[in-house]
C-alpha cells in the first residue's frame, strides 16, 4: 500500500514547489509563469490553468506555508503551554523561514491582496501568543500591573524577529548576553519570581 507521504507530487505541488524555489533562490520578481513552468518541467500555461493569476499562486504559496503554522500554534494554545515553553518557540520557527518572509514582505509593497492575507494571517497569529502569554502569566499568578501580556509578548517577538533578521543578513551580532538575560527572566518566572514583588513573609 501507498502510503500518503510516498504519494507522488500533483501538478499544482510541482508548481507551488518550484514558485518557492525561485522566490527562495532569486526573489519574488523571478516568480513569473515562464521561469516558474519551466523550473516545473511544464509548460507556461499550466501556470495560469491551476492559478489564474500570479497573485493567486503568490497566496497559494503563502497560505501553503502559513495555515500549518497557524494550526500548530493553534493546537500549542489549546493545551496551554507555560512561559517557557512559548519562550523556547524562537527556537522553533513555527511559521516560516525568515527569507520567505522577507520577500512576501517586499513583495506587499506592491500588490494589495498579498498585503491583505499577510495582515490577516499576522493579526491571527499574534492574538493566539497573546492569548497563550495572557494564560501562561495568569497560571502563575503574575499580576498584570507587574509583567503586562502584551509586554512580555513584544518581547519574545521582537528580540526572535531581529535576530533572525540579522541572521538571514549576514549581520554580526552578539545576542548571548541578550539571551541570556531572558531565559533567566522567563526561569524566574517559572519559578514565582516575578520583578516588583515583594516576597510574601513566611
Amino acid at each position: 500500500m501507498t502510503s500518503i507521504d510516498d504519494a507522488e507530487p500533483t501538478t499544482r505541488d510541482r508548481l507551488l514547489d518550484a514558485a518557492e524555489r525561485l522566490l527562495l533562490e532569486e526573489g519574488y520578481a523571478a516568480v513569473t509563469s515562464r521561469r516558474v513552468g519551466a523550473h516545473a518541467g511544464l509548460t507556461p500555461p499550466l501556470v495560469h490553468y491551476y492559478f489564474r493569476t500570479m497573485d493567486d499562486l503568490f497566496l497559494a504559496m503563502f497560505r501553503r506555508r502559513a495555515d500549518p503554522g497557524l494550526e500548530l500554534l493553534g493546537e500549542l494554545v489549546r493545551s496551554r503551554p507555560t512561559v517557557r515553553e512559548l519562550w523556547d518557540l524562537h527556537e522553533v520557527g513555527i511559521i516560516t523561514s525568515t527569507r520567505f518572509n522577507l520577500e512576501f514582505m517586499a513583495l506587499a509593497n506592491h500588490r494589495k491582496a498579498i498585503r491583505a492575507a499577510i495582515v490577516e494571517y499576522y493579526q491571527r497569529y499574534r492574538q493566539l501568543q497573546l492569548d497563550a502569554f495572557t494564560a501562561a502569566l495568569a497560571d502563575l499568578r503574575v499580576p498584570p500591573d507587574l509583567c503586562p501580556p502584551p509586554v512580555a509578548h513584544l518581547v519574545m517577538l521582537g528580540v526572535t524577529q531581529l535576530i533572525a533578521i540579522d541572521a538571514e543578513l549576514g549581520v554580526g551580532s552578539d545576542y548571548e548576553s541578550a539571551l541570556d538575560f531572558l531565559n533567566e527572566h522567563t526561569d524566574g518566572l517559572a519559578r514565582g519570581h516575578v520583578p516588583g514583588r515583594v516576597p510574601s513573609a513566611r
